[in-house]
Formats: structure tokens, C-alpha cells, sequence
């Protein structure tokens, strides 16, 4: 049961993703974290998330900036496998919390970033690969703040979606190698992370006929709140 609910809740967070470019992670984490642990959550999720970037790049394949994605990956893959090499380290509860108020403060930070309009280059992606490498090796998802990075960097709608998941791809296949290497990601969570990314990818394929009509103010408004109700959650099974 908990796990047809897992796959319920995959599919949909795949659609919204692939519709707004992140939030699969931000739905997902929470009800991984309760029915299977954050040990575990956190390296299942790492794999599905392979698989839900591999699904937008594999639908806006013609629309990649693969220099934009360049930039970007060179700096963020080798420090996502520093932040993966800081996670596995930490305390159960310490990564909860984390993970907690990470999300509730990437909605002022997301805010931050869309009302100054920033303008980024390819210099700037590979200056900003760096930290948000480092924090997605330990806090599993920084869709909120890749999102408008690549927006700001001047990709629109399928360049947009295409370019932040191969970016994306890059970096979470480098964490599931380094948490493979230390025996974090054992066949049998490998098998849970790929049945759980196949919603997120399928959702992907769903979500393109809705990209070029939906309104984007509506979706961010709809992504704040996800992010309050998953930081909420995880601070919830952190402290209880």
C-alpha cells in the first residue's frame, strides 16, 4: 500500500516537473523519508531523479544549450560528489532537519532571484556550479535554485527544461556513483529508485502537451507552497 501510494505521488510530482522544470524531489522526499528512512530515501531518490532528468532531456532533446550545460556540470559534478561524501556522514536526524530548512528557505531565496531579474552567462553558471554541486550531493534537490539560475541565464520552456535536466543528469549520476562506491546504494534500493523514477519519467512524457499553456505565476505559487508543506514534513519526522 505504501508503495502504490509512493508511485501515485511519482507520477504526478514527474508531470509538475516536467511541466515547471523541478519538484519531483520536493514532493517525493517526504513520503520516501516516512515509509523508507532518509538512508535510504536519499539514494533512491538520487536514482530516480536520473531517470526523471533523462525523461526531459529525452522530450526537449533538440533544445539543449549543451554549452550552457557544460559550464555548469564542470564544476557542479565534482563537488556533488564532495556534498554525497558530506551526506553519508551525517546523522539520521541531522539530514531530516536539513533537508527541512533547506526546502522552507529556498522559497525567499527563489523570490530573491526572480525579482532582481539576474542576467547570468556561462562564466556565471560555472562560478554557481560549484556551491549548488555541494548542496545537491547533500540535500538531494536544488531545483529551486537551478531553475532560476537557468532562467536567467536565457532558456525558455523546452531549452529550459532540456538544458537544467542534462545539467541536472550530470550531477546526479556522479552522487550515485560515489554513494554506490560506499555502499549506500545497494541493488535492492537500486531496484526501489528505478521503479520510482519510471513514474517520474512517464509523468515527463505527460507533461509536454501542458508546457506551452500553463501559467507560469500559477506554478510558482503552487512550488512554494510544495516546498513549505515537504520542509514542514521533514522537520516534523526530524523532531518527533
Amino acid at each position: 500500500m505504501d508503495f502504490l501510494v509512493i508511485l501515485a505521488v511519482g507520477l504526478l510530482a514527474g508531470t509538475l516537473s516536467g511541466i515547471v522544470g523541478f519538484g519531483s524531489s520536493i514532493m517525493l522526499m517526504p513520503v520516501l523519508v516516512i515509509v523508507f528512512g532518509p538512508l535510504q530515501a536519499v539514494p533512491i531518490m538520487a536514482i530516480a531523479a536520473i531517470m526523471a532528468n533523462l525523461s526531459r532531456v529525452a522530450v526537449w532533446w533538440r533544445e539543449v544549450d549543451w554549452r550552457a550545460c557544460g559550464a555548469y556540470s564542470a564544476t557542479a559534478m565534482p563537488f556533488a560528489a564532495l556534498g554525497a561524501m558530506t551526506l553519508l556522514i551525517l546523522p539520521t536526524r541531522v539530514i531530516e532537519a536539513a533537508l527541512g530548512v533547506f526546502f522552507i528557505a529556498m522559497i525567499g531565496v527563489r523570490r530573491w532571484m526572480a525579482a532582481h531579474d539576474l542576467k547570468l552567462r556561462r562564466g556565471h553558471l560555472a562560478l554557481l556550479g560549484a556551491p549548488i554541486g555541494y548542496l545537491t550531493g547533500i540535500v538531494v534537490s536544488t531545483g529551486p535554485i537551478t531553475a532560476p539560475i537557468f532562467l536567467a541565464a536565457g532558456l525558455v520552456k523546452g531549452a529550459f527544461l532540456s538544458t537544467e535536466a542534462a545539467a541536472s543528469l550530470a550531477v546526479y549520476l556522479v552522487k550515485a556513483v560515489v554513494f554506490r562506491n560506499f555502499g549506500a546504494l545497494p541493488w535492492e534500493i537500486a531496484l526501489k529508485g528505478l521503479i520510482v523514477g519510471s513514474t517520474l519519467m512517464a509523468g515527463a512524457f505527460i507533461a509536454k502537451r501542458f508546457v506551452l499553456k500553463m501559467e507560469a505565476d500559477r506554478f510558482r505559487l503552487l512550488m512554494d507552497g510544495l516546498m513549505l508543506m515537504s520542509g514542514l514534513t521533514l522537520l516534523c519526522a526530524a523532531f518527533y
